[in-house]
């Protein structure tokens, strides 16, 4: 973090009431405590996480051989 921004909320926290510096204080931990939770990961977690999402159309591979005039194809000769 730059200087600067740690100074300016250095200086508006100073401005805050205690029992509001104290509700700061928990958030930042929140927030760190959560930053430490998530996994880095890599480009690959992205794909796993989307895993099961999406649902695909049902097989038709049954049908594929089938011919649409009715005539026998060559499995059924």
């Amino acid at each position: 973090m730059s200087n600067f921004i740690m100074a300016k909320v250095l200086e508006e926290m100073n401005k805050l009431p205690d029992d509001l510096q104290q509700q700061v204080f928990q958030f930042v931990e929140a927030l760190r405590q959560k930053h430490l939770e998530e996994p880095s990961g890599d480009a690959w977690d992205v794909p796993a996480s989307l895993t099961g999402i999406l649902e695909a159309p049902p097989d038709r591979s049954a049908e594929y051989n089938r011919d649409p005039y009715g005539t026998p194809n060559y499995q059924s000769l």
